[in-house]
């Protein structure tokens, strides 16, 4: 088994300073929903059997009640807050599974992943997508 377990919020502002501005028939920025939907395409490729990505659908968590100052959506382009749900959509509609966070963060939700997934199947590996501390021993892919 070949997991990927993604933070779709980093990817997705990864790909948004990364790549050029496209738009979509309907005339809605797609660029970096387009760059995120490339790497996930080329993992399937190469042989990912299970593949789930975690986005911030709203930026904002119950750690803002917890520590001021903490990161918000303030600031943050339109263009590249309007692709998270685009980004949702077509995930699900390649088949692969979306967790849309709402009150968590991505982060959360990947590292509960990792823990449930190493529990529940021996010869699961990670080539990254999970943190060493995910996997009894750091189990990574090879090991």
């Amino acid at each position: 088994m070949d997991v990927h377990l993604i933070d779709g919020t980093y990817e997705l502002f990864r790909y948004f300073f990364a790549v050029p501005a496209a738009e979509d028939m309907n005339g809605r920025e797609v660029g970096a929903v387009r760059g995120v939907l490339a790497s996930v395409l080329s993992m399937i490729e190469r042989g990912a059997t299970h593949i789930g990505v975690a986005t911030d659908h709203v930026v904002e968590s119950f750690r803002n009640d917890l520590y001021p100052g903490y990161k918000t959506s303030e600031g943050v382009a339109p263009a590249l807050l309007s692709q998270f749900p685009i980004l949702e959509e077509a995930l699900q509609a390649m088949g692969v599974v979306a967790w849309p966070m709402v009150y968590f963060e991505a982060d959360d939700q990947e590292i509960g992943n990792c823990e449930a997934l190493a529990r529940a199947d021996e010869s699961a590996t990670s080539p990254g997508g999970c943190p060493p501390s995910g996997f009894p021993s750091g189990r990574q892919a090879g090991s």
